[in-house]
């Protein structure tokens, strides 16, 4: 494909890293053991650590599966007993197993607490978790092992190992609190279950679910402080695109407990009864808070729009909008206009127009092409949206224009062609209906969330083959930019010399393209009408048919503007 592959070879300091990284792994693996053989064989092990799972109602097979440990309460056992085996304390300390001391020696982090080992994805030990066995108001509960080269807690999510191949066959991933509420489902015959170990989703644990589902169902005991604090972070999972539910245990009970007293059966009926989708669970929750206060209410909706605004898929925010319309009594129109409003603002920071004064703003607007209706539906245009993601990865990252400013001739803000493509076609609020091509439309639109530069080796080596192949196909010359031209115009063979033209062009013809299968949607409508009992559904239709018309006026008089 005419596609340079660059082969990196490794530094001194990369493959001294990569040493020490796997020494670190030695080190937990052997903890891990250790861990392991004091719950079972040591006698403090079994009488503290041990009746303490089994306490909880734990099984052998559960125990040995998660491979639950125990911490001997001797200050330096552990760490002694490395140094014996022959690790060096050096590799202890950088993972965590053990603090330094000013002198030079160490002590155990987790001494004195039953141990639940964490695994990456792949089942490797990388760190652990520690609830403490003494009452101690000075101490922590639960104690985690600490960042290291091996563990960063922000891409890892407790019992997702053991939990993938359940994930992947049932379409669903229940997300909990703590570890015990994992292990208890677990037992109970529940598997596709992850943990958050109690802190908000990143962005990356996201994306580790989305890896094998794009249904998740979060799981939240009746605190109330606790959920109304946990909700706040869920915007960031229906931002990835997935889809969220809800479900509140009953009264008094969390899901270890409730697993405890019930069979799988019983609590896969209690959940399937009680989910609720995140939004409309969300509404009702503030509706409540808000009571008949207008001030509040105005605050519970903006806060829903914030929520619904994040969504990626204009279908799924549309049936989120007509449900809160319900729910709140709110005019449709004022959601949808709400929503659209704060995706443009969002639009904005990410491009950096946030700070652009009024100068630069009529300049860049200048460069904009007609605006769309706003009921536009869902349209199907496969060759123009192919055509923009051709221009998109070959020449994104290129500069389109330049907005000079007045006051500072020196600060001139720069626009690539990704940009203003994203902005041109997000302003319209559309999106790519070929899953392919918008799968990789939406991924260029986060890394342009990063950086203004876009690699396009991103693409061509995708975990989705589908992409990668894409990708290389629309950057080699096996499509050339562009198969519309070629039907009109002879090109010169630098095709970087007529972005001016094309990126505007290209945009033009998809929206072209999006006008005449509305109207052509619209003429259809419109046939199942009967003007003498529908007169106001003809009027309506009638409108829209008006403003299509001028919309496709105003972009062919554009076209017409653009000579090759």
């Amino acid at each position: 494909y005419n596609i340079e592959v660059e082969e990196k070879e490794l530094t001194p300091e990369e493959i001294k890293l990569r040493t020490e990284r796997d020494s670190l792994m030695v080190v937990t693996a052997w903890a891990q053991r250790y861990f392991t053989d004091n719950l079972h064989k040591h006698s403090e092990g079994k009488s503290i650590g041990l009746s303490y799972f089994r306490e909880r109602g734990f099984r052998e097979d559960i125990i040995d599966k998660f491979q639950l440990g125990y911490s001997l309460e001797q200050r330096d056992a552990l760490t002694q007993a490395s140094l014996r085996e022959g690790y060096k304390q050096e590799y202890t300390v950088k993972v965590g197993l053990s603090i330094g001391r000013e002198d030079g020696s160490a002590f155990d982090r987790f001494f004195g607490r039953v141990i639940f080992p964490i695994h990456s994805v792949s089942g490797r030990g990388i760190a652990f978790g520690g609830r403490i066995m003494k009452s101690d108001a000075k101490a922590a509960k639960y104690l985690n092992s600490p960042e290291s080269d091996i563990y960063h807690k922000s891409n890892v999510l407790y019992g997702l190992f053991f939990a993938k191949k359940a994930i992947t066959q049932h379409d669903k991933c229940f997300m909990v609190e703590g570890y015990t509420d994992v292990i208890s489902l677990h037992q109970a015959g529940i598997e596709n279950v992850v943990a958050s170990s109690g802190t908000a989703l990143t962005p990356d644990q996201i994306r580790l679910i989305k890896r094998f589902t794009p249904n998740i169902t979060i799981l939240y005991d009746s605190d109330p402080a606790g959920i109304k604090a946990s909700i706040r972070g869920i915007d960031l999972i229906l931002e990835e695109g997935l889809n969220v539910k809800v479900v509140l245990m009953p009264d008094g009970e969390d899901p270890d407990s409730f697993a405890h007293k019930h069979s799988a059966t019983q609590v896969l009926e209690y959940v399937t009864d009680h989910e609720t989708d995140f939004i409309s669970f969300k509404a009702n929750l503030l509706l409540k808070e808000a009571k008949n206060d207008p001030v509040q209410k105005a605050n519970l909706i903006r806060d829903i729009v914030r929520s619904i605004a994040v969504i990626p898929e204009s279908i799924t925010r549309s049936v989120y909008i007509k449900e809160c319309t319900r729910i709140l009594n709110v005019d449709e129109a004022v959601l949808y206009s709400e929503v659209a409003k704060q995706r443009r603002e969002k639009m904005e920071k990410i491009l950096g127009k946030a700070q652009l004064g009024n100068y630069e703003r009529e300049a860049l607007q200048a460069k904009e092409t007609p605006a769309l209706p706003s009921f536009i539906d869902k349209i199907y245009c496969e060759e123009q949206e192919k055509e923009i993601l051709s221009i998109l990865l070959k020449y994104g990252s290129e500069t389109f224009f330049e907005i000079p400013n007045p006051d500072d001739h020196e600060n001139i803000e720069r626009v690539t062609v990704g940009q203003h493509i994203i902005s041109e076609i997000l302003s319209d609020d559309l999106e790519f209906k070929n899953l392919v091509y918008k799968k990789v439309f939406d991924e260029y639109i986060k890394l342009l969330e990063i950086d203004s530069e876009i690699d396009n080796r991103f693409f061509i080596n995708h975990a989705d083959s589908q992409v990668s192949q894409l990708a290389v196909n629309l950057i080699s010359d096996k499509y050339k930019l562009s198969n519309i031209w070629k039907k009109h115009h002879n090109l010169p063979p630098e095709e970087k010399d007529l972005l001016p033209i094309t990126v505007p062009k290209a945009i033009l013809v998809y929206k072209s393209k999006v006008m005449q299968m509305v109207a052509r949607k619209l003429h259809d409508d419109m046939k199942t009408l009967d003007p003498k009992s529908q007169p106001d559904d003809v009027n309506n239709l009638l409108i829209r048919l008006k403003t299509i018309n001028e919309v496709k006026a105003q972009i062919s008089k554009e076209l017409d503007r653009i000579v090759l």
